[in-house]
């Protein structure tokens, strides 16, 4: 089984909320499936995950940053990818503060325009009263750590 290693992002506003997107998929290996996911995506040749981190912020939300702190956390798993594959995630978490705004899709792929439904910046109250499913898993673990970091691990600029 491939390895796919991934980076992912809990970026959050000024409220202390997290940014998800829905995925909603149509057809394929995921049809009949829908979810609500932190951004961010697989690394690509050579990249380190916090270099795919930085990346994956641009291209999902139209966000820059010059850095992301550590990771804040880890994951593995088996993971079905939209084209059928079964691979093994490995997924590291970091922390990205940025002010609520509008979320610009002009980096997006043709897969990701066709799954993504929808955003939205979800309070903890959210969360725990939604029956959506949510990933990652641990969500609200992840959010406990980014909580207790004091300092903001970089500039967010649009």
């Amino acid at each position: 089984m491939r390895i796919r290693p991934s980076a992912r992002l809990l970026l959050l506003d000024q409220f202390g909320c997290v940014l998800l997107f829905k995925f909603v998929f149509t057809s394929g290996a995921l049809a009949g499936r829908q979810y609500w996911a932190t951004p961010g995506g697989g690394l690509e040749e050579g990249e380190t995950y916090e270099e795919a981190a930085l990346r994956e912020l641009r291209e999902e939300t139209g966000l820059h940053a010059d850095r992301v702190g550590a990771s804040i956390g880890s994951r593995s798993f088996e993971l079905r990818l939209p084209d059928g594959e079964l691979v093994r995630a490995e997924e590291q978490f970091f922390v990205v503060h940025a002010e609520r705004g509008a979320i610009s899709d002009s980096g997006w792929t043709e897969l990701e325009r066709e799954v993504m439904a929808d955003h939205h910046w979800w309070s903890v109250e959210e969360l725990l009263g939604s029956t959506d499913i949510i990933f990652p898993d641990g969500i609200f673990d992840l959010l406990e750590v980014a909580a207790s970091q004091s300092a903001v691990p970089s500039a967010v600029r649009r």
